[in-house]
């Protein structure tokens, strides 16, 4: 095929798999309100019942369900699924990786098309990763929020409890007077328990979505109770004094340590950035450090170091409370 077909065909291709998935976070799950109650209380047979006819449909409306059966395969998707959920992005992973891969091909066109093939190599790369660090920056900002809430959220059980509310009712409580992300995920663990989940499974079920030490304090103490019994209302008091100390003193410590992130940053990041603007401004200066040996040689002890450093840096900041 001709290069001034096959760059059009692979744009296009791009920019088809970037809204297949865009289109599938829209629609949501697309499943009806009978399939999810199956999904979660009906038991085995009928979840296979709903993943069956859930694959019947996808077979005949989508048009990269090869792609979606073999993502869907993957051990990684375990995973992937996770964060996506840590996110609180409603895609399937085949479509998260249809939005990575339509990314990837439309930025790499674009600064191959528009530069050279190095800056196409590192509009490909850059392409593909942004999609996962802006689900981590969603998953960092998410988890900071819940974690600024949690002590006010535990104060507020606490109270409802000695006002004479059963545990349920006070999360239910919590679901509505709080805002997101806490009376997101305090609804969703109602929901659960509705929906015929164990209290225990669906805390559980929490802590997987939400990465707090404080929160599985929280949930290992409420598990405790459950079992040997005591107030529940003065445990969950002791831990919100705890958490508040842990919130102040990690304060205290990120304040002190800023400068020493910041210069971790710098170390590793500032060189890329002058050599992709150098590149972008003159590619026929940056060309030898890519052609030549002495110039490969150079960067990839430059590389080395710059990661030994970064990393030796974090470590030196990274205090643990």
């Amino acid at each position: 095929m001709p290069m001034q077909y096959a760059l059009p065909a692979a744009a296009f291709f791009g920019v088809l798999l970037f809204f297949s998935g865009i289109y599938g976070l829209i629609k949501g799950s697309g499943m009806s309100v009978q399939d999810r109650m199956a999904r979660y209380a009906g038991g085995a047979e009928a979840q296979k019942s709903v993943a069956k006819k859930e694959k019947k449909k996808k077979d005949v409306i989508d048009p990269f369900a090869t792609l979606s059966g073999d993502v869907a395969d993957k051990k990684f998707s375990t995973k992937v699924q996770r964060d996506l959920a840590r996110a609180n992005l409603k895609l399937k992973v085949s479509e998260y990786y249809y939005i990575r891969v339509g990314t990837a091909l439309g930025l790499g066109l674009v600064l191959g098309v528009l530069r050279d093939p190095l800056s196409g190599a590192i509009g490909l790369i850059l392409g593909y990763m942004i999609p996962r660090l802006y689900v981590g920056r969603r998953i960092g900002g998410r988890l900071s929020a819940f974690n600024k809430q949690l002590a006010d959220t535990i104060t507020l059980l606490s109270n409802s409890l000695r006002a004479g509310s059963s545990f349920l009712q006070s999360i239910e409580l919590v679901s509505r007077e709080t805002p997101s992300p806490m009376g997101e995920e305090m609804g969703r663990v109602v929901r659960e328990v509705n929906l015929g989940l164990g209290m225990e499974e669906a805390l559980a079920n929490l802590v997987r979505r939400i990465r707090s030490d404080d929160l599985d304090l929280m949930v290992t103490a409420i598990g405790v109770q459950q079992q040997v019994g005591g107030n529940l209302a003065e445990i969950l008091d002791t831990i919100a004094f705890t958490i508040r100390e842990r919130v102040r003193i990690k304060g205290e410590i990120n304040t002190l340590t800023a400068q020493g992130r910041m210069s971790g940053y710098l170390v590793a990041f500032l060189p890329i950035g002058i050599a992709i603007t150098l590149n972008f401004i003159n590619p026929a200066f940056m060309q030898p450090l890519f052609t030549q040996l002495l110039g490969q040689i150079l960067l990839g002890v430059g590389g080395v170091m710059m990661v030994i450093g970064f990393f030796m840096i974090q470590k030196i900041v990274s205090i643990k409370v």
